[in-house]
C-alpha cells in the first residue's frame, strides 16, 4: 500500500493500527433530519486525503467528495432527499437533485418531461431515485493492497413494459486518489427498449472559481441553444458568480486515446498548489460529454456529463432518429473514472496528454 508518502505491506500496516479504518476504509450509517431522514450512506476514506460518500438508497450515486479537506463538488440546496419523496411527475426530479460528485440520469429519459407513445417520462428519468438491492461492501486486502469496493443492483421494471437492470460497481484502492464506476445495464425484458444514460458529475467551489479551466479531448463542440452558441468560445473559461446567468449547455464529441478512453479535466492552478479533478470514460459506450455551465449566484456549478447520446427527451431523440436501444438480453458496460490532480506538474502533464491525443487525431 502506497500511503502517506511511503510504501507499506499489509503486515506493516497491521502492526501500526488496531483496525484498517484508521488509515482507509468505509463507515455505514443513515442520515437524519428533514427529507434526508433514513437515507443510507457510506463514507469512503481512500487514504491520502481522498474521501467520498455513496448513497445506496439513491442508485449508489456519490454525493460528497473532498481531497485533503478541500471540497470538489457542487452541493444542491435540496440535500440528499429520500427516494420516498419522488413521484416521477413532471419536474419532480429537480426537488431532490443533490448534485454532488455523481448523479445518474436515465435510464428511460434525459432532459425534460415528455409523453412518449402514451407514457409520461419525468425529467432525467427515475434511476437516481431507485434504491440499491443486494448492496454489498466488498472491501478487502488483496496482497499488500487494500481494495475499497461496493456493489449493488438497481431495477427499472414495469409490468407489461420495459425491464432494465443496472448493476453498479464502485472501486477505489487505498492510497490512490481516484474511483472507478463500472456499470452494466441489461435489457431483461422480451422487447427492444430505449436506453439512455448520463453521469451528472458536478464540480463546485472552491475547485470551481474564476481561475478554473476546462481541458478535454473534444474534437467537436456545439451549443444546445442560441446563447450557448454565442458563447461557445468561452465554454472552457469561468467567471465569478453573477446575479443572473442563464445556463449554458454544450455537447462535445470526444476523441479517445489508444485504450479507447477520453479525458476531461477541471483544473484550478490557483487553488492550493494547483488542484484538479479529471474524468475518463470508455468512448464506445459514452461517446459524448454534455457540459452544463452555470455561473449564477448559489447555482455556481460546472457539470461534465459522459452520455450515450445527445441530451434531449426521448420524443426528440426518436424524431431525430438517434434514440439508443437495447435488444432483449443485450448488455452495455460503461466505465467512468474520476480522480484528483495535485500540483502544477500534474495539471501540466494532464493538459499535455490531452493536447497529444488531439494532435494525434488531427494528424490522422
Amino acid at each position: 500500500m502506497d500511503i502517506f508518502g511511503k510504501k507499506y505491506s499489509k503486515e506493516q500496516i497491521e502492526h501500526y493500527v488496531g483496525r484498517i479504518g484508521q488509515v482507509a476504509g468505509s463507515r455505514h450509517y443513515r442520515l437524519t433530519g428533514g427529507k434526508s431522514e433514513g437515507v443510507r450512506a457510506v463514507d469512503v476514506n481512500a487514504g491520502n486525503g481522498f474521501k467520498f460518500t455513496i448513497l445506496p438508497d439513491r442508485c449508489m450515486d456519490i454525493s460528497l467528495c473532498t481531497y485533503k479537506g478541500v471540497n470538489l463538488v457542487y452541493q444542491g440546496e435540496t440535500g440528499e432527499v429520500h427516494p420516498s419523496y419522488y413521484t416521477g411527475v413532471g419536474n419532480d426530479w429537480m426537488k431532490g437533485f443533490f448534485a454532488g460528485l455523481v448523479t445518474t440520469c436515465g435510464l428511460q429519459n434525459l432532459s425534460g418531461f415528455c409523453v412518449d407513445e402514451g407514457e409520461p417520462y419525468g425529467t432525467h428519468g427515475d434511476i437516481s431515485y431507485v434504491p440499491a438491492q443486494e448492496f454489498k461492501d466488498l472491501s478487502r486486502w488483496e496482497g499488500d493492497e487494500y481494495i475499497l469496493e461496493f456493489e449493488g443492483v438497481m431495477e427499472e421494471s414495469v409490468f407489461f413494459g420495459s425491464k432494465l437492470i443496472l448493476r453498479r460497481n464502485i472501486k477505489s484502492v487505498a492510497g490512490e486518489r481516484k474511483l472507478i464506476i463500472t456499470d452494466k445495464v441489461e435489457n431483461a425484458g422480451m422487447k427492444k427498449t430505449p436506453f439512455v444514460i448520463l453521469y451528472h458529475i458536478n464540480a463546485g467551489f472552491p475547485l470551481l472559481d474564476e481561475h478554473t479551466r476546462l481541458v478535454l479531448t473534444s474534437k467537436k463542440v456545439w451549443g444546445y441553444d442560441q446563447k450557448s452558441e454565442e458563447n461557445i468560445d468561452q465554454h472552457q473559461a469561468f467567471d465569478s458568480p453573477q446575479q443572473e446567468f442563464p445556463e449554458e449547455n454544450f455537447l462535445h464529441t470526444m476523441v479517445s486515446d489508444e485504450s479507447g478512453r477520453y479525458h476531461a479535466g477541471i483544473l484550478n492552478p490557483h487553488l492550493e498548489q494547483g488542484l484538479g479533478m479529471y474524468i475518463s470514460a470508455n468512448t464506445n459506450a459514452l461517446p459524448y460529454i454534455s457540459q452544463w455551465k452555470s455561473a449564477a449566484n448559489k447555482e455556481y456549478v460546472l457539470a461534465i456529463e459522459p452520455v450515450n447520446t445527445k441530451v434531449a427527451n426521448r420524443v426528440q431523440l426518436r424524431e431525430e432518429g438517434i434514440l439508443p436501444y437495447l435488444n432483449p438480453g443485450e448488455e452495455k458496460e460503461m466505465v467512468v473514472e474520476i480522480g484528483v490532480l495535485e500540483g502544477a506538474q500534474q495539471l501540466l502533464a494532464f493538459e499535455n496528454k490531452v493536447n497529444c491525443i488531439l494532435e494525434g487525431k488531427a494528424r490522422k
